[in-house]
């Protein structure tokens, strides 16, 4: 394969998983771009400017749905069973005109209405919690899932059920009794449940997401325009419920387990809340949420110094672009205040990541409210519980903490 040399590497293997930043800067030195033979083949790309150029060039690296490399969920290797999520697995130009709808409803003004709802979770989650001086953060870092499930107008009922199947496919081993639930189980009822809502909204919309949704029109074949079908409306929707109810809550958790370890950090944004945007470009950077997003090669092509060909499977590794010593200064180093911070932790390209805005948000509420409320928080460590993978979904499934009584503030 040219001078890109056959590599030892799995994201997905447990070796990964004890410590994934170390496993990345192994095969930065040993190959910026490699292949591996793990999961039927992939290229592996690790450094900063493999990872930026594969993103911005759709017409070789694609992540429309193909059957190389198996079926299900193309942005991931290996494939996780799933119907076709929208827009993410469209390439330009027919990717454009469903873009164009998320990001109406994902841009900073929408997301700056969705504000007081973020606040009034938040609140709700704390004040569940605040009086007993522990709990379990790991628990309250999932308040992204019930804005997601709200903010779509899907029962909220369900939400720890979204929550649970989302997260599993991601982070849970395959084949694990976790992992069965949530795709034998789970995911068909789930699912059912979204089309019946769809199909509700459709005949008697409401204010909600969904309503809105099935109004949207796309550019047809024959250049006039129509209205999204109901397969599309679900592609999206079950998008959004997979980036939203998980990779907001990984940030957080990773955020709140490393302030335990660095108080005057955590000291410092509790005297100075307005440091805390800035601080959370830094934690995207340092922890990554989705460490790694796949691609199928479209086209025989060369690529730094490699040859990719037509149907390979290629992953690139947003997380290891991220600690680059040759766009990072100590790029191991945690600093709230690196700036400019031009991280990969959303993507880039065309599909760099529709929900940053909203991540973001969420984020800085979460964190804010837990420096403020329970700013003597300590974490026992020996009880925290790492995700079972850590090569598409980073992070901490159980986060024991204590922390001062404090009141409610919620109605």
């Amino acid at each position: 394969m040219d001078r890109c040399p056959v590599v030892s590497f799995d994201h997905n293997s447990a070796a990964h998983a004890s410590d994934p930043a170390g496993d990345y800067r192994r095969l930065r030195a040993e190959a910026a771009v490699g292949y591996t033979e793990a999961h039927g083949g992939y290229w592996i790309l690790a450094d900063y400017a493999s990872v930026f150029d594969a993103a911005r060039d759709d017409s070789v690296f694609s992540s429309r749905r193909s059957e190389h490399g198996g079926t299900g969920l193309s942005v991931l290797i290996p494939k996780t069973p799933s119907p076709r999520h929208i827009p993410i697995e469209m390439d330009p130009p027919e990717f454009r005109g469903y873009r164009r709808i998320v990001n109406e409803i994902a841009s900073p003004s929408a997301v700056a209405k969705l504000k007081p709802m973020i606040a009034g979770y938040v609140t709700r989650f704390v004040d569940g919690v605040i009086e007993a001086g522990e709990c379990d953060f790991g628990q309250l870092v999932k308040v992204p899932a019930v804005v997601t499930v709200d903010w779509l107008g899907l029962p909220l009922s369900h939400w720890e059920r979204f929550a649970f199947a989302h997260h599993t496919v991601v982070a849970e081993v395959a084949g694990s009794p976790n992992y069965r639930q949530a795709t034998e189980v789970d995911f068909p009822e789930l699912h059912a449940l979204i089309r019946a809502t769809i199909a509700e909204r459709r005949a008697d919309p409401g204010d909600d997401l969904i309503s809105w949704f099935v109004r949207q029109e796309v550019p047809a074949e024959d250049g006039t325009v129509r209205v999204l079908d109901d397969d599309e409306v679900f592609g999206i929707v079950d998008l959004l419920l997979a980036g939203g109810v998980d990779t907001t809550a990984s940030l957080v958790g990773q955020t709140l387990v490393w302030l335990d370890r660095h108080h005057d950090v955590r000291q410092r944004l509790i005297d100075e809340p307005e440091l805390l945007p800035r601080a959370i470009e830094e934690f995207l950077r340092f922890f990554a949420p989705a460490p790694a997003l796949a691609r199928t090669i479209a086209k025989d092509a060369p690529f730094h110094g490699c040859t990719l060909k037509e149907g390979d499977r290629a992953l690139l590794a947003w997380a290891s672009a991220n600690r680059d010593p040759a766009q990072f200064e100590n790029p191991d180093t945690l600093d709230i205040d690196r700036w400019p911070n031009r991280h990969l932790s959303f993507g880039l390209g065309v599909h760099r990541c529709v929900g940053s805005h909203l991540g973001r948000a969420m984020a800085q509420q979460l964190l804010g409210e837990v420096l403020r409320r329970m700013p003597d928080y300590r974490i026992d460590h020996d009880g925290v519980v790492a995700y079972p993978q850590q090569g598409s979904s980073a992070g901490f499934g159980v986060i024991p903490a204590t922390f001062t009584p404090g009141a409610r503030e919620g109605a």
